[in-house]
């Protein structure tokens, strides 16, 4: 009789483990890679997030300026920022 519990428990809580190894595989591949807004597809700026950082090292805490989305994203490329242009007329 103990066996069986023994054995219940074991099973159900195996299956409960390999559910949340799958899920977190599943869902680090559908995060985005690299720096780009999910919603709006705009270069994001990263966001220092102690908490987050320390506790998912292989995420990037984002925020867009655009939409105002934040999030965690894959490390990958960067987008290139241009400089901006003077105004005033180089003589």
């Amino acid at each position: 009789m103990v066996l069986e519990a023994v054995l219940c428990i074991g099973i159900f809580g195996g299956f409960f483990v390999l559910r949340a190894i799958l899920a977190t595989i599943f869902f680090y591949y559908i995060l985005p890679e690299g720096d780009r807004c999910p919603q709006c597809d705009t270069p994001t700026l990263r966001v220092e997030s102690t908490w987050w950082n320390r506790l998912l090292p292989c995420f990037r805490t984002s925020w867009c300026y655009d939409c105002g989305w934040h999030g965690l994203l894959r490390h990958g490329a960067i987008t290139e920022v241009k400089p901006a242009r003077s105004l005033s007329k180089k003589a």
